[in-house]
């Protein structure tokens, strides 16, 4: 018997394998002894409705093979350099070490656990270190903002193996089966650790506070790199895995000629909610169901111009956090551990930005209501905010409600500092919270907060690469990878084409 099956269950009866083999087994007309062994492939929560259970699909238990191993690698020949560790050159590393090719991962961070302390200068003292925040370090900007695995980039590649990688480097087994995995901000670090000490140990070089200021390039292709400190590395490839913060590797390649354009991307604010009220929302009468978890919510607003309005990155049960990068610049975004226990929800509300007419233009546009975030929240990382129904009616908030922002809101003009940006994000944005409310009734309340400014939801610019070969069509052997160049849109999707970048590399080598 080779089948799939989606089963309901509701909240309150059993959902272990015994009651999912009786289920299976009615709903296909046969005898329990007559099943094969079930594995399950899927587990979600259906809500419309607000009725709320569970799905539950299932299948024969495939033989799953093996992880491909990693190889020893030898030293001697010029190594592969890869810029940036996050799960973009990570999983390129770990790709090229199960081909046996040797490679150096640059990182201008510092490893997990010594980021730590730069967070709490971020979130207690407003002190940002231009190389170690939310967004620079081991693991990438994903490893202390959250760790959502969901992705809807199942046709770029193997979703499957990239849980599997992470779930043998410690991350909880439940990733291959949830609907939305989730790892936690709690956890990716020591995941990230595990996966960055078994690449050493088969001869992955790592090179932490190693700020790439250059690309050393000989008759139009890479062949090295030039450090901070003025160490110079050659490689037989470079790839640019740096992630969508980092602006000043973007400069340099338009400086050394690689092929740049403008994409779409998109900017507004963080909205916070407490958790209950958004369970309530979203479960009803089930909101204080102890099978279920903190409700998430995913919302939409297409207007007939195309330029809409959406949720991003919605965290249950989080916090949001500074992201800066610059001292001059505020930014926020938002994180939840593992058990996503905190009393608040939030999510990115953003408003769809069409591509510039110029390749670093969205840079401007980033940075211009960076600047004025940081301007109206006064300083220490201190945010602008205001009540959602302030903000609708055109009013100033007199007072805020509790948040889970930890360097403090201060109320302001938010209209004016998503203005600053040239583009209508501000009344976008109002007729976007109105459509939510009548979506999710309630939505749009006092005690939801308009936080600012999410502006880094993914790189304005690409780098162009060749199709086939994925390398800079202007610069042989230089390999744009991952959310920095343009390529991915979160952890999954950004180490799936790591292991792109990995497999063009070894077809060339």
């Amino acid at each position: 018997m080779n089948f799939e099956l989606e089963l309901q269950f509701e909240l309150d009866e059993p959902d272990d394998l015994v009651a999912i083999r009786k289920r299976a087994a009615e709903k296909l007309g046969v005898a329990i002894q007559d099943l094969p062994e079930l594995e399950i492939k899927k587990r979600a929560i259906d809500a419309r409705n607000r009725n709320v259970r569970f799905l539950i699909t299932v299948g024969d238990k495939a033989q799953t093979s093996p992880l491909a191993p990693l190889q020893k690698l030898e030293r001697g020949k010029k190594p592969v350099l890869i810029i940036g560790a996050g799960p973009a050159g990570l999983f390129c590393a770990y790709e090229l070490a199960r081909q046996g090719i040797a490679c150096i991962i640059l990182e201008r961070g510092k490893k997990v656990q010594a980021r730590r302390h730069d967070l709490k200068g971020l979130t207690q003292h407003g002190i940002v270190d231009p190389d170690s925040n939310y967004c620079f370090g081991e693991g990438g900007a994903g490893t202390y903002s959250d760790g959502k695995l969901y992705t809807r980039s199942h046709k770029r590649g193997d979703v499957r193996d990239i849980l599997e990688i992470l779930v043998a480097h410690g991350a909880p087994e439940v990733i291959l089966t949830d609907a939305r995995p989730h790892i936690g901000s709690n956890r990716l670090p020591k995941v990230i650790t595990a996966l960055r000490e078994n690449l050493e140990s088969v001869g992955v070089q790592f090179e932490f506070g190693a700020r790439v200021v250059d690309i050393l390039i000989d008759k139009k292709c890479a062949v090295g790199v030039k450090l901070q400190d003025g160490h110079e590395i050659l490689g037989s490839a470079v790839v640019i895995a740096t992630g969508h913060s980092a602006r000043d590797m973007i400069y340099i390649l338009d400086r050394i000629g690689a092929q740049l354009e403008a994409k779409p991307f998109a900017m507004g604010v963080r909205i916070e909610h407490p958790q209950p009220l958004i369970n309530q929302i979203q479960y009803g009468r089930f909101a204080e169901h102890p099978k279920l978890p903190a409700a998430p919510y995913r919302l939409a607003y297409t207007p007939e111009d195309g330029r809409g309005a959406f949720s991003f990155c919605m965290c249950p049960g989080g916090w949001i956090v500074p992201a800066s990068t610059e001292s001059d610049c505020l930014v926020v975004n938002g994180m939840s551990l593992s058990r996503r226990d905190s009393p608040y929800a939030n999510s990115g509300l953003v408003v769809a930005v069409s591509a510039t007419t110029q390749p670093l233009g969205g840079f401007e546009l980033q940075r211009r209501i960076e600047q004025a975030a940081s301007i109206a929240g006064g300083g220490e990382l201190c945010a602008p905010a205001i009540r959602a129904t302030d903000f609708v009616k055109k009013r100033f908030s007199a007072t805020l409600p509790s948040t889970s922002y930890q360097p403090g809101l201060k109320s302001a003009d938010i209209e004016a500092i998503l203005d600053a940006s040239g583009l209508p994000l501000a009344s976008r944005l109002r007729e976007a919270l109105l459509e939510f409310d009548r979506k999710m009734p309630g939505y749009l309340c006092e005690e939801a907060v308009l936080v600012g400014v999410e502006s880094r939801t993914s790189s304005p610019v690409r780098v162009v690469r060749d199709k086939e070969r994925l390398t800079s069509p202007t610069l042989s052997n230089l390999y744009p990878c991952g959310e920095g160049a343009g390529y991915a849109g979160g952890i999954v999707s950004a180490a799936m084409d790591g292991v792109h970048v990995a497999r063009a590399i070894k077809q060339a080598l």
